[in-house]
């Protein structure tokens, strides 16, 4: 086992280096996807998401990832619930522990409710379990939560635990549920998802306030964004030229800056809208025309120093971006 695991390691480390060079990317620079889900359909009880009907109802286990991703120099990535089964926390970790491409889970439990801080130390004496996903996700409200004191407690939990929030599909209201959340937490990591995604408002009063919401985000040094969701339907169709895109981006790399903005796909709920190769193409079609020292931070640096993730493979070290 250790002789075969030797060699798989060695040809991802070569196919890695030689996608990375072929793309532009440097050839040392590991590649960590921070947006990433897994789910299995043909569990008897079945998953919450995505839907039977849904052009993704497919099984996403790490090994159909890496035959996707492996290509373009990607050695890791954080998977990001796709559950509210408080039960699929525990078998995203078994499904984690397996293969070492998964550097770090991000689970589901409900700041708030009963039980919160006994889940909280059971999940997290696992160091794969580097935090919690709350949001626009299986109808909660993040603004609502925060007038909780109870909500707010578990997260200063959270906090004292070295774990981390992420959020879930952004709008002017989660902007701003981020902000109060962060003025009551201060110390709290919180990294927006799917920040390209944010569909300013119309009304000018209402774009103001949001774009003054990003500001204040954009000064804490404990905010971070991914510039995950890049791509969307538009008139029935989906745009693959980064010059649809680049208005948005560069508005949000001006607000965020080199040093907390990350690379995220969103497979496969992002099949749904363009392959990975696409998806992959645009980020490193925006990133490429930087320093060798912000891509570094964008595909590496930024994520680690987030989310603390745990290198489970050679291919996952580049001591040049220490």
């Amino acid at each position: 086992m250790k002789r075969r695991r030797f060699i798989s390691t060695a040809l991802g480390c070569a196919v890695a280096r030689a996608s990375n060079t072929f793309s532009g990317i440097p050839e040392d620079v590991p590649i960590i996807d921070t947006h990433i889900h897994l789910f299995d359909v043909s569990r008897p009880q079945g998953v919450p998401w995505p839907p039977k009907n849904s052009a993704i109802y497919k099984s996403a286990l790490p090994e159909r990832f890496r035959r996707v991703a492996a290509s373009h120099g990607v050695v890791g990535a954080i998977e990001i619930e796709c559950s509210p089964w408080l039960d699929d926390n525990q078998w995203v970790l078994d499904v984690a522990s397996k293969d070492p491409i998964i550097v770090g889970t991000i689970g589901d439990l409900e700041p708030g409710t009963p039980g919160f801080a006994r889940q909280l130390d059971r999940l997290h004496k696992n160091p794969l379990f580097r935090g919690i996903r709350y949001g626009n996700i299986w109808d909660r409200d993040l603004g609502r939560g925060i007038s909780n004191p109870g909500f707010v407690s578990d997260l200063k939990l959270l906090l004292a635990a070295g774990l981390l929030l992420d959020t879930a599909n952004p709008d002017p209201a989660l902007i701003h549920a981020v902000v109060r959340l962060s003025d009551r937490v201060p110390d709290l990591k919180i990294v927006i998802d799917h920040l390209p995604e944010l569909t300013p408002p119309d009304n000018a009063a209402a774009r103001k306030a949001c774009d003054a919401d990003l500001g204040v985000l954009g000064q804490r040094p404990q905010v971070f964004a991914k510039l995950s969701g890049i791509v969307r339907r538009v008139d029935g169709r989906v745009p693959l030229d980064l010059n649809f895109y680049r208005d948005r981006l560069d508005h949000i790399w001006g607000t965020f800056g080199p040093d907390r903005l990350m690379y995220g796909s969103d497979w496969p709920n992002s099949d749904q809208w363009a392959t990975y190769s696409d998806v992959f193409r645009l980020a490193r079609e925006f990133i490429s025309s930087k320093d060798r020292a912000t891509v570094e931070k964008f595909y590496w640096k930024n994520s680690r120093k987030f989310y603390s993730w745990i290198q489970r493979d050679p291919s996952q070290n580049c001591l040049r971006c220490r």
